[in-house]
């Protein structure tokens, strides 16, 4: 058992789990003094974005279509509410891929330092941001998301996926030399933007994949980049008060059981046509930030 922790995969999860009770420790203060009630809204919101998610579409930006679209968090806390929110069902997602996805453990332990490291230092920044920059920065996030959903959709319907996403059963399951210096610095630019609500997973998948790793070994580093960055991007959040706690309490609830129902029962979805729709609400979405920022709602 102690030689398995001495492994690095093993240093990793031990990491993992540690990050996992920092942060649980540090917001179950903020939610023991709020005893919140969930909505039925908000708890199906963190089940139906959390199962995609496991999937590979990816929770920030149907999140943010969903929030926005409804109202239940104001724009300026959106960030925030996402980064908090999603944190557990991440962490579980990143045990479940480390352990069952072959991926280089150095690779994937070089790449997710990258992401907290960029998380880090986009939290401090973001969380200070006022609502009309936070509706600005979203509503172009959304949009080179819902770019980059479409070219990855188009690639696939015209069988040149592994162009852009390294193709199942095809390319590296590891970095090294320039290609691991560009992964790098990729990854610590997306881990600064999932502060500000830019979901990681469509713009990681592509990076990876054009870098020649295999599709699947892109969901450890995705996913475990995120469990990690989360905790430490939260823990502004939460200090600045910068969240909506009680649709982040509904995240976490509802989007457990549906991480543990898409990876361990459905594994395996065509989601393409998913994919479509979420281009279309993300698309909305977005314009309807930009118009508050235009007129200053």
């Amino acid at each position: 058992m102690f030689n398995a922790i001495l492994t690095p995969l093993g240093g990793l999860l031990t990491a993992l789990a540690a990050f996992t009770t920092f942060y649980i420790v540090m917001w179950w203060s903020a939610i023991t003094k709020a005893k919140p009630k969930d909505s039925a809204l908000e708890l199906g919101t963190g089940f139906v974005t959390n199962f995609f998610d496991t999937l590979g579409i990816g929770s920030f930006a149907p999140t943010t279509a969903i929030f926005k679209f409804f109202k239940l968090v104001p724009d300026r806390l959106i960030p925030g509410t996402l980064n908090v929110g999603h944190t557990l069902p991440t962490i579980a997602q990143a045990f479940i891929f480390t352990v069952t996805i072959e991926v280089d453990p150095w690779t994937l332990i070089y790449m997710i330092a990258a992401a907290v490291a960029g998380a880090w230092l986009g939290a401090g920044i973001v969380a200070k941001w006022p609502k009309r920059k936070i509706q600005i920065g979203l509503g172009g996030a959304l949009i080179v998301l819902a770019v980059l959903f479409a070219w990855r959709n188009i690639s696939e319907m015209t069988h040149t996926a592994s162009l852009v996403t390294g193709g199942t059963g095809q390319g590296t399951i590891d970095l090294q030399g320039v290609r691991l210096i560009i992964g790098l610095v990729g990854n610590f630019i997306l881990g600064a933007l999932m502060t500000l609500g830019i979901g990681m997973y469509a713009p990681c998948m592509v990076m990876v994949g054009l870098l020649g790793m295999n599709a699947k070994a892109a969901f450890p580093i995705m996913m475990g980049s995120c469990a990690f960055l989360m905790p430490v991007s939260s823990k502004q959040f939460v200090q600045k008060d910068a969240y909506s706690l009680r649709p982040a309490i509904a995240l976490g609830l509802g989007g457990l059981p549906a991480v543990l129902l898409a990876a361990l029962i459905v594994k395996e979805m065509d989601v393409v046509y998913v994919r479509w729709l979420v281009i279309v609400v993300v698309l909305i979405a977005a314009t309807m930030l930009l118009r508050s920022a235009a007129k200053g709602e």
